[in-house]
């Protein structure tokens, strides 16, 4: 007796759902009779099993996760067994009706899909678990159904992602990358980059069930649809966090691990956007490309169906290869690490010096703090901030100036408060140039605390100073009883090439001196955070009013400054 693939199929999906339910019985695709000519639709327009449960808006996890083959001969069987229902006939009289109930299953593209032969036996275990092999591509063999000519058939809409790159064997890939990059983590995130063009190939093909859909009443949004990157996410993540010891895969973590696609075939499949919806499509400095995946999404919510249809085929083109998967990126989210700093030397510069593309000095205090911050993180990058700075020949003393250092994708994030304690004496062993106190890590939020309100602290600095003119300790006496001076600074000529030019109020909230000799004293003085002292002391050709000079009746220059004190009450002290 000649069988016929009508009941082949059945006989298939039988044999194949006592496997599913003897080894996952919660997993059945949730479909409904009205599902059934969608199905068929999407199967004969070339979308692959889990695209095929994303436009049935099908939200459980389990279905995606099942191998994409058994998926799809389930598919089959459903549409297969709706047909039988329909037309009510007897096995005997199925098998007679030959080539013409053949035609009636679907409308099958150019290329059909290749079904198991028929016979007089019934399917064995491995012809109901469908076609497999060499063809499959790289990753899971049973993932691509292969076409009459043996060619894998690849998704008209995902273009092959969930399919071959989208099961056990990528995901051993990407934790291979990730265990080779020696991250130190407990959770992580899995993001997906997905060539624009996918969203192009998704809107022809939803214009293409829109009808049938309209017609079944069933009230689907686009948006209902699951996208790509959350059935990719649905299958991947376990599979990754099985191959990297169980580790948890969450929706938000500090440590990233990226996964990108690009399908250089199907690239232009988004450029008639460009002449439809122009104003969708800006040139940037950023961006190697203006068709991002954002313009695209714009683009297509602006179109009408009529013109998209005008300029592009439904349903999609079949695709002759699947996309290409991209390296595997890990990052992880900056750590920042704070402190307060002193430094001792008057040939020192905060960051480097460079002038014209030319290094002045051989260190900075930046440097000198970061080297053994980046090698005990090990982060790629850093970023210095303080609490103001200080110029190449002032000292810091006192408590020391506080300073945040964020470490760029650290691969290692934490360390222990013993651990923190041996970095600082690190760092100020390093060098008797500057040294470190109240080393700690802090998180994101607190470092705005370093800047808050910064202009209204204060800050405490001690000045040695000559006159012109020789004085006598009762000629500076005076000074010492001004209160809360006002001055307007004028941008400093030796920083106008990197500050606004502009007039600034500072305030000189009071004044100390101490006599040394005829023409030397030392100035203290307690400032608003952002006055330039060394201007207020020589005047800076008058373009800080009043100054000393004008005070005193006779020319003065600084020849020393110190940072006494910076009164931010950031980091929290950490006793010894």
């Amino acid at each position: 007796m000649v069988v016929s693939r009508r009941l082949l199929y059945r006989l298939q999906w039988k044999r194949l759902r006592w496997k599913q339910l003897n080894a996952n019985p919660g997993v059945m695709l949730p479909l409904k009779e009205k599902d059934k000519p969608i199905v068929q639709k999407l199967l004969s327009a070339g979308c692959c099993a889990r695209c095929v449960l994303r436009f049935c808006c099908v939200s459980v996890q389990a279905a995606y996760r099942q191998p994409q083959q058994d998926t799809l001969e389930e598919l089959r069987a459903f549409i297969s067994d709706a047909e039988d229902s329909k037309s009510k006939d007897s096995t005997a009289a199925e098998s007679t009706e030959g080539k013409d109930n053949d035609a009636a299953l679907s409308e099958p593209p150019s290329k059909r899909v290749k079904l198991e032969p028929s016979g007089t036996d019934p399917p064995s275990e491995e012809a109901a678990a469908g076609p497999a092999g060499p063809a499959a591509g790289p990753a899971d063999a049973d993932a691509a159904v292969k076409l009459e000519d043996g060619e894998p058939c690849v998704c008209v809409v995902c273009l092959g992602i969930l399919q071959d790159l989208c099961g056990p064997t990528p995901a051993v890939k990407i934790a291979e990358k990730v265990k080779a990059e020696k991250y130190e983590f407990d959770t992580l995130v899995l993001s997906v980059s997905l060539p624009a063009q996918l969203c192009v190939r998704e809107h022809s093909c939803w214009l293409h069930v829109k009808k049938e859909m309209r017609e079944k009443s069933m009230a689907v949004d686009k948006d209902d649809i699951i996208q790509v990157k959350e059935a990719f996410k649905w299958v991947m993540q376990g599979l990754v966090a099985k191959e990297l010891g169980g580790v948890a895969v969450v929706t938000r973590s500090p440590f990233e691990v990226g996964v990108g696609f690009t399908h250089p075939e199907t690239d232009a499949d988004c450029h008639f956007l460009a002449s439809t919806c122009a104003d969708c499509f800006k040139p940037t400095k950023n961006k190697q490309s203006v068709f991002t995946r954002m313009a695209v999404v714009k683009a297509l919510e602006k179109i009408s169906d009529a013109k998209f249809l005008k300029h592009y085929a439904s349903p999609p083109a079949q695709p002759t290869s699947s996309c290409s998967p991209q390296d595997v990126q890990c990052l992880h989210a900056s750590v920042f690490v704070a402190g307060r700093y002193n430094k001792f030397c008057r040939s020192l510069p905060q960051t480097p010096w460079v002038i014209d593309g030319e290094r002045r000095m051989e260190s900075s205090v930046e440097e000198l703090i970061a080297a053994p911050l980046l090698s005990s993180f090990r982060a790629d990058e850093f970023n210095f901030s303080s609490s103001g700075r200080e110029d190449v020949d002032v000292r810091t003393l006192g408590n020391g100036r506080p300073f945040a250092m964020e470490l760029l994708n650290p691969h290692r994030s934490r360390l222990s408060r013993v651990e923190m304690k041996q970095l600082q004496e690190t760092i100020n062993e390093s060098s008797d140039k500057i040294r470190v106190r109240d080393l700690q890590i802090v998180s994101r939020e607190a470092m705005s605390r370093m800047k808050e309100g910064e202009e209204e602290k204060t800050k405490t600095y001690t000045a040695l100073v000559w006159t012109q003119k020789p004085i006598q300790s009762e000629d500076i006496a005076f000074i010492d009883h001004i209160k809360d001076l006002t001055l307007d600074q004028k941008t400093p000529l030796r920083v106008l090439h990197r500050r606004a030019l502009a007039v600034r109020q500072r305030v000189v909230h009071s004044m100390n001196t101490r006599f040394l000799d005829s023409h030397h004293f030392y100035l203290g003085l307690k400032t608003q955070a952002g006055t330039y002292i060394k201007e207020f002391v020589h005047g800076d050709f008058g373009r800080t009013k009043p100054n000393l000079c004008v005070l005193l009746k006779t020319d003065t220059d600084i020849l020393e400054l110190d940072v006494e004190s910076v009164d931010v009450d950031w980091p929290p002290s950490i006793q010894e």
